[in-house]
């Protein structure tokens, strides 16, 4: 069997539709928690190469997944730029305040930061580990996310950030443009360690006005994507604009994307209409009609492969696993996928 995924991406018919899920690896699963438990908090998971790999395949180990995404953060940016991150039980991040230039001045450049290095040794793993046909995903965080959670010390409010972006404060403007480069060298490094596909994230580009939309989420992304290209021509991106709503068409064509992650209350098809020819759809079952189950979730399964063509998507959530869905639902939504494809 060839790599789903990866036909997709490139334009190649696929044996069958490729199918992940974001936070496939999590607490959802009994043998990621004990995982948790053992390496004491989030921020050390991500950081043990041996524990982040572990839990990165035991979703591989149950489902029949096209692809794997490696266990991260997309916080360990500002981390190796120096910020101060911990992740607090019931809250989520904190990170140290970014909101000047001297304070943006003080950031690393990250080159050689032992955050990195660890991802990347993650990676390495994990690609050992995996079944030919599944492909291994690299990510990191949008410029626009990272800053807004740089500038607000945690991820509840952008009420500093969405005013520094309505003004263009050159302190910002800086910031995105470190953010820039610190990414596209984090990517780079993620490719040579074994990633075949790239997702960048931007969870609050929904945030944004549409007038701040082009200067803040699809310029920064771009920018990124070209310097990733620089070094690896045709490498295969994914990018999920969350919460943009009849957006994501234009976010396809300002960054070059081979595929747009799109929420759930987005119609794929829609979307699909309005994209540059062979331009992937990834998405967009609702995470709860997951956790819930049954014949709900059979018929919204069943609606999204038939209104998306198999060589145009790749199914997955509106975002990512909730940690109270059971796991047998995540079997139940394989086989309809498959069923419906007429591949059980």
């Amino acid at each position: 069997m060839g790599k789903a995924l990866l036909d997709v991406l490139t334009g190649k018919t696929p044996e069958r539709r490729p199918v992940w899920l974001m936070r496939q690896a999590g607490r959802y699963l009994a043998e990621y928690r004990a995982v948790r438990q053992e390496a004491g908090s989030f921020l050390d998971l991500c950081y043990k190469p041996d524990l982040a790999a572990e839990v990165t395949l035991q979703p591989l180990r149950r489902y029949d997944f096209d692809a794997s995404i490696v266990f991260a953060d997309i916080l360990v940016v500002p981390h190796a730029m120096g910020s101060d991150l911990k992740f607090v039980e019931n809250e989520g991040p904190v990170l140290s305040l970014v909101r000047n230039m001297d304070e943006v001045n003080a950031l690393s450049d990250a080159k050689g930061a032992w955050q990195f290095e660890r991802v990347y040794e993650t990676l390495g793993k994990v690609k050992a580990g995996l079944a030919p046909h599944v492909t291994l995903i690299g990510f990191c965080g949008a410029p626009w996310t990272v800053a807004s959670y740089m500038i607000e010390g945690r991820g509840s409010d952008r009420a500093v950030a969405l005013a520094a972006a309505a003004k263009a404060e050159p302190w910002f403007v800086r910031l995105v443009d470190r953010l820039v480069e610190t990414s596209i060298d984090y990517l780079v490094g993620q490719v040579k360690a074994g990633a075949e596909v790239l997702q960048i994230f931007d969870s609050w580009a929904g945030d944004l006005p549409e007038g701040l939309r082009a200067r803040w989420v699809h310029e920064p992304i771009a920018r990124v994507v070209d310097g990733v290209r620089k070094v690896f021509p045709g490498l295969p991106i994914i990018v999920f604009g969350r919460g943009i709503g009849t957006g994501h068409a234009a976010l396809a064509r300002a960054t070059h994307a081979n595929a747009v992650s799109v929420e759930q209350d987005t119609r794929l098809s829609d979307v699909l209409k309005e994209l540059p020819t062979g331009v992937a759809v990834q998405g967009n079952l609702a995470p709860e009609r997951l956790m819930a189950g049954g014949a709900d979730m059979i018929a919204g399964t069943e609606a999204i492969c038939r209104e998306v063509p198999m060589a145009r998507h790749v199914f997955n959530l509106g975002h990512g696993i909730l940690q109270h869905t059971p796991p047998e639902h995540v079997t139940a939504l394989l086989d309809a996928i498959r069923k419906t494809d007429g591949r059980a």
